[in-house]
């Protein structure tokens, strides 16, 4: 009886010192993860996630600049307004035209640009040094610079167009038909760095012998480009393309030096759109809710990029 008293003590409760007198690994090295990850978080709860959630609330009020009354609740009112609000949704039209129009030639001229550069060329390091000038350079001073190419009388574009005689030149940020066209023209050539930089590392991670293999069983360039290059390519492609399209809706500072949301709001961006409500007329909700559904927008956006990559890992 002793004997088994003493087994079943020692299976259950072990020898001082044992295994199980010893501290949970697991939960300490729980502790000393989130202790590391606490210096990163910390700034992201700050800065982002509380802004946020303070803006989300702020959509569900009347605040407004230079009253001396306290705050009030409305609940869905601002919203309600914002449906019925046709200025609003003209500027999310132009944000989404804005955005595709931007992202789609981005892409494409990043690609071409990524594969020139991934050739084994003279002085290829120069040429990619000099490819990301752009990418570089802040916006204000991208918007400062193009306002100099587009100007009227003395910019370089009216400038050439005069000495090729194909006109007298016009005002383009001006026009209510070439305004829009011409800060598209100006959010491609800026980001278009970026987009090349993300597809050249892609590309340099394709196997060469995968290529050397295709072109001895005659695969022209277009099929190895298909067939070898394109699907260790994609994950990349489709995952800056996403990130082009969120950050091109959400421009702000290029729009706003280059025409300010004009002429007669053809540029007038969603992002604008609430800045002007915010900070020309004072009123913070309505502006807050313009910023929740932006967020709605681009949260869907995500969601469904996400939910393709998670389909296309599964097929995989």
């Amino acid at each position: 009886m002793t004997l088994a008293n003493a087994t079943v003590r020692s299976g259950k409760h072990g020898p001082p010192g044992g295994p199980q007198d010893r501290p949970s690994r697991p939960v300490e090295r729980s502790a000393g993860t989130w202790f590391l990850v606490l210096p990163a978080l910390i700034p992201i709860l700050v800065l982002s996630v509380g802004p946020l959630l303070y803006g989300i609330a702020l959509a569900f009020t009347d605040a407004q600049s230079g009253r001396t009354r306290s705050t009030q609740w409305v609940g869905g009112l601002n919203f309600q307004d914002l449906l019925h609000d046709t200025l609003f949704w003209d500027s999310f039209r132009i944000g989404l035209v804005w955005a595709f129009g931007v992202t789609v030639p981005q892409f494409v001229l990043a690609l071409g640009l990524a594969l020139l550069l991934n050739q084994n060329l003279r002085m290829r390091w120069l040429a990619r040094a000099l490819a990301i000038i752009p990418w570089a350079m802040p916006e204000v001073v991208v918007g400062i610079m193009w306002r100099l190419v587009y100007h009227p009388d003395a910019g370089v574009l009216n400038e050439t167009l005069r000495d090729l005689g194909l006109g007298d030149g016009r005002d383009w940020l001006t026009g209510l038909a070439t305004a829009l066209p011409a800060v598209i023209v100006v959010g491609v050539w800026a980001g278009m760095p970026q987009t090349a930089v993300a597809l050249l590392a892609g590309l340099q991670n394709t196997p060469h012998e995968l290529h050397e293999a295709a072109a001895l069983d005659g695969a022209g360039a277009w099929r190895r480009f298909r067939t070898v290059t394109w699907p260790v390519l994609r994950p990349v492609a489709l995952a800056i393309t996403a990130l082009n399209f969120i950050w091109n809706f959400n421009s702000f500072a290029l729009v706003y030096v280059l025409t300010n949301g004009g002429p007669g709001g053809r540029t007038r961006l969603p992002m604008l759109f609430a800045y002007e409500e915010a900070f020309h007329y004072g009123q913070f909700g309505y502006a807050a809710a313009m910023g929740c559904v932006m967020v709605a927008v681009i949260s869907v956006i995500l969601a469904v990029y996400l939910a393709g990559r998670l389909r296309g890992g599964g097929e995989r």
